[in-house]
């Protein structure tokens, strides 16, 4: 019989506050019992989390169980504040609503991760860099990519949509006003930024670019902060340079009414180069969306806030270097002071030095280096408030006092940490996991930092401060926590009063690469990197209290034995009965002794690399040995024989972990985590694989077994601690090698599909959004599948009506089974049906699968549809997207020429019966609004009456003026 195992699925994860790998965003609270400091969006991994920064409390947490890929890019909807665009490592982008956690529609047209999302005013358009190069322009109303626009060389830095205000000329005729308002409408430009240095402002009307600078001398271009007045905007890059454009809106607002632009007219302006004080490349430049202030940082400590001085700051300041001009003037002579005084009249505050305009206001020290920072702008406050994700898993807010609270001239500015959300997670990774008997607490040690966890909510309820940690473990009764550090201590904390109870220097300095506990509950065992394992006993001792007679007791640890080896100690195992001890050195091999006379029992040779961890099964009669050369080992403990090497994963194997009983005939299971992010499920007596568990983000550290073996437990560089738990789900190896393979082939399978854009193609500015996933090729698989079966029916319905015309009691044909199933539908109908399955964003690539050989039944459908007025939107998509795909083709068919002049007759007459239709129903909604109008009471005030006098007298005073 096939022997089936128990799939252990992913259940929860925690311990991650904000990661690296995205920018953040800050929002208001939405409800009444949010708090006044607002909720900050960040990325956790594959998922969004909203973080109340006040309470320190996980509001919400936006997953997707399909998605597997990071967030890199997290932007918020201008207009719609509960709209969020996501953006994630493979290129694809989802757009999330904060109120429900759920998406709303999913884009893929990027070939690598998105590295910033910006919404455009109106928020009906959203546009993505990415790190292929390329802008994506997405319409959010239709759900499909309208462009792609290239022409940057390097992976896109900032994105902003530039939309100036139509500009209306004053007096002109009414006509001239009408067209004016007419053209109001334009799409606007788009303002971006790239690593290959270079800003390029891009006309959306005619999608070209019109404009291309070069942002910094010094090589990159890392930031993009655009004023939110749109007048200008900073573009920050390597070696602490900033560069300062003036952008002319107004001329922007006008040209874009011109068809001709015959003079060449520069847009952007470089106003000159600012330098900040930190040397490191810039990361962001975020502007305050309410006042003159904007923070500019990059992967460092620090936060530099500028603030930009008004027009009587900036005057004042050329009035003082203007004085100081004279003083030197006057010095040198009587004629120079004159042509100095003869410039200072020509000196004007647009021709100011940039360093007059923008002035270093606070630096911001930070608690770790920052990944991203976002404005607050909550109530009840005057001062600034700004927000900052760090690299160690950490959100602050610090308060920064402004210009104007500043008491006097010489004050600096304060600033100071107001609210931080840090207890849910780790500064550094975690080291080690540790469950507790009843499998209800999980301890996780750190560099710096203890934490102890209830499974079952996910919450810390304990944070203490240690060494850094390299190995820990709860001991007996779950009340303590013994830790082994890199400097050489055990240190023993007591869960239930938060406090250390004893710090023992056991390894003189050298690190402690591994303890564990004796079966019997009554010792520990630790070994380090001073070649020695020691051995130490609990004792209670009575300690006497200071200043009085009295005595408490209190836990102690006392050497009992050593053990002393020819190397580092790695990794130590007690066998389930307590026989025997495997003790793992740095010379690859592991040596196994007799726990009472501490003499050898067994060498186990083998790996090539240090073996970094072992475990004993619950029998007795396995161990099993990961090593650093990407190996596992197992082999039996009555002989040492090795029973079989299995090259494991495509790193380091960090740890192992056998199921600790034998419940379900799986004692001899066993889990592995490496380096590679993978965990794996393997079977000890078959040496065979059951299980890959993918999940991870980084590096596995540390991997648990529930001691009922019902969960289990690991943590990661990407800071998140994850819980797999078994189902009843079961697993057949042959399945699980059928899917990796079908994995395999289906991630070869879209790359290989991507067409190769011809030569011209690849050279153009501006391209089609598409890109080839596995649901865009499943949904032209079921288009093609649909038009096969359709016209064989319509085929054999045509014959039986030719038929039946020679002979009229024959009997209709058998159709498709199919057909009958749904409920005896016409051919057309399903096709359709199919056609409005999928989703609009897939749509035209699902149509680039089909083979040119079915467009001719896809164009009978069409026909058909036309005739019926089935869903006309759709059928004019479809029509007009394979005519522009296949023009060619479809020009030099005879066939096709006929099929289309059909095609144009019914759809002409479609549309124009749906044309009258609406006609006719806002004609009929326009009497329905005057009925209305004349049933409600009469508006005897004339509302308009005062305004219209207002602007007479206006227009008199702007006359008088004139003829003065």
């Amino acid at each position: 019989m096939v022997k089936s195992y128990l799939k252990f699925e992913p259940s929860k994860s925690f311990g991650v506050v904000a990661t690296s790998s995205s920018n953040l965003v800050w929002t208001s609270s939405k409800d009444k019992s949010g708090t006044g400091a607002g909720q900050a969006i960040v990325a956790a991994n594959n998922e969004v989390l909203t973080w109340d920064i006040k309470k320190g409390e996980l509001l919400n947490r936006w997953k997707d169980e399909n998605c597997k890929a990071q967030v890199t890019a997290i932007a918020q909807s201008k207009t719609d504040p509960d709209v969020f665009a996501v953006g994630y490592e493979d290129g694809s982008i989802k757009l999330w609503d904060s109120k429900i956690s759920t998406t709303i529609v999913s884009f893929n047209g990027h070939k690598s991760a998105i590295t910033i999302l910006a919404f455009d005013k109106s928020g009906v358009r959203l546009a993505s860099g990415a790190k292929d190069t390329d802008v994506i322009v997405w319409d959010l109303v239709a759900e499909v990519g309208q462009y792609k626009l290239r022409g940057h060389k390097d992976q896109i830095t900032g994105l902003r949509f530039i939309e100036p205000e139509p500009q209306i000329p004053e007096g002109g005729d009414d006509e001239e006003q009408a067209m004016v308002l007419d053209n109001e409408a334009t799409e606007g430009f788009l303002l971006t930024t790239g690593k290959d240095a270079l800003i390029k402002l891009w006309d959306l009307s005619s999608r070209h670019c019109i404009e291309t600078h070069v942002a910094q001398n010094s090589g990159e271009c890392w930031a993009l902060g655009v004023s939110p007045d749109l007048s200008g905007c900073v573009t920050a890059g390597n070696d602490g340079e900033m560069r300062v454009w003036a952008l002319d809106v107004t001329g922007l607002a006008s040209s874009a009414r011109k068809v001709d632009l015959s003079q060449a007219i520069n847009f952007l302006h470089d106003r000159g180069t600012l330098h900040r004080s930190s040397k490191e490349r810039a990361v962001e430049v975020i502007f305050h969306p309410r006042r003159d202030y904007f923070a500019v940082h990059g992967v460092e400590k620090s936060v530099e806030i500028w603030r930009i001085r008004n027009e009587a700051e900036i005057k004042k300041s050329l009035a003082r270097k203007r004085r100081r001009r004279r003083e030197l003037a006057a010095k040198k002579g009587k004629k120079e002071a004159e042509a100095e005084e003869e410039d200072d009249k020509a000196d004007d505050i647009s021709k100011a030095d940039i360093s007059d305009v923008f002035v270093q206001h606070v630096i911001v020290r930070t608690t770790g280096k920052v990944r991203s920072v976002a404005w607050a702008l909550s109530q009840g406050t005057k001062d600034l408030q700004l927000l900052v994700g760090g690299t160690n898993n950490l959100l602050e807010t610090y308060t920064i006092v402004g210009k104007d609270k500043l008491k006097s001239k010489g004050d600096a500015p304060d600033y100071n940490k107001a609210l931080a959300v840090e207890l849910p997670g780790h500064r550094t990774d975690i080291r080690a996991l540790s469950i507790s008997s009843d499998d209800k607490m999980l301890a996780s040690a750190a560099n710096g930092s203890l934490k102890i966890w209830n499974i079952k909510t996910n919450t810390c309820i304990r944070t203490f401060e240690c060494g850094y940690a390299l190995c820990c473990s709860f001991l007996p009764g779950d009340k303590v926590v013994v830790v082994g550090t890199k400097e050489g201590e055990l240190q023993l904390y007591d869960v239930a009063s938060a406090s250390l109870l004893e710090s023992v220097n056991a390894h003189e300095g050298h690190a402690i690469w591994s303890l564990q506990v004796h079966p019997d509950g009554k010792s520990v065992v630790s070994g380090g990197a001073d070649k020695t394992a020691k051995f130490w006993d609990f004792k209670i001792v009575q300690e006497q209290v200071l200043g009085t007679s009295r005595t408490t007791p209190k836990l102690k640890l006392v050497q009992s034995k050593i053990l002393k080896v020819s190397d580092d100690i790695l990794s130590l195992r007690f066998s389930p009965d307590a026989k025997l001890l495997a003790v793992a050195l740095l010379d690859s091999t592991v040596k196994v002794f007799f726990v009472d006379s501490l003499k050898l029992y067994l060498n186990l040779y083998g790996h090539k690399l240090p073996v970094l961890s072992m475990d004993i099964s619950y029998d007795n009669k396995l161990i099993v040995t990961s090593s650093a050369d990407k190996n596992i080992r197992i082999w039996g403990l009555d002989f040492g024989d090795c029973h079989k090497a299995l090259f494991g994963h495509q790193d380091s194997i960090l740890q192992v972990a056998f199921v600790p009983h034998n419940s379900d005939g799986n004692g001899h299971h066993f889990f592995s985590a490496s380096k590679d992010r993978t965990i794996k499920y393997w079977d000890a007596d078959k040496f065979e694989q059951i299980q890959r568990i993918d999940g991870h983000h980084g590096e596995i550290w540390a991997i648990a077994v529930a001691h009922s073996g019902q969960f289990l437990i690991s943590a990661s560089h990407d800071k998140s601690i994850r819980v797999w738990e078994e189902t009843d789900e079961q697993i057949f190896l042959e399945e699980e090698r059928e899917k990796e393979i079908e994995e395999l082939y289906e991630s070869t399978l879209t790359t290989s599909l991507e067409q190769d854009p011809d030569a011209e193609d690849e050279n153009r500015e501006v391209g089609a959004a598409s890109k080839q996933t596995v649901e865009t090729l499943m949904a032209g698989e079921r288009i093609a599948e649909a038009l096969e079966l359709g016209m064989a029916d319509l085929n054999a319905i045509k014959e039986w009506e030719e038929a039946k015309q020679q002979n009229p009691n024959v009997a209709p044909p058998q159709r498709n089974v199919l057909f009958m199933a749904l409920g005896n539908i016409s051919a057309e109908q399903h096709v359709m049906n199919v056609l409005q399955k999928i989703k609009a964003s897939a749509l035209h690539d699902a149509l680039l699968v089909l083979p040119f050989a079915t467009v001719p039944m896809l164009f009978t459908f069409l026909n058909i549809f036309a005739m019926r007025s089935m869903n006309i939107p759709l059928t004019c998509r479809i029509l007009f997207f394979m005519l522009k795909t296949h023009h060619k083709q479809i020009v030099a068919s005879k066939t096709m020429r006929a099929m289309l002049d059909g095609i144009r007759t019914n759809l002409r007459g479609a549309l124009k019966r749906q044309k009258d239709e609406m006609g006719y129903n806002v004609a009929a909604l326009k009497v329905v609004g005057m009925q209305l109008q004349h049933k409600s009471v009469k508006d005897y005030v004339d509302e308009k009456w005062e305004e219209e006098n207002e602007e007479n007298k206006a227009v008199k005073k702007r006359a008088f003026v004139q003829v003065s």
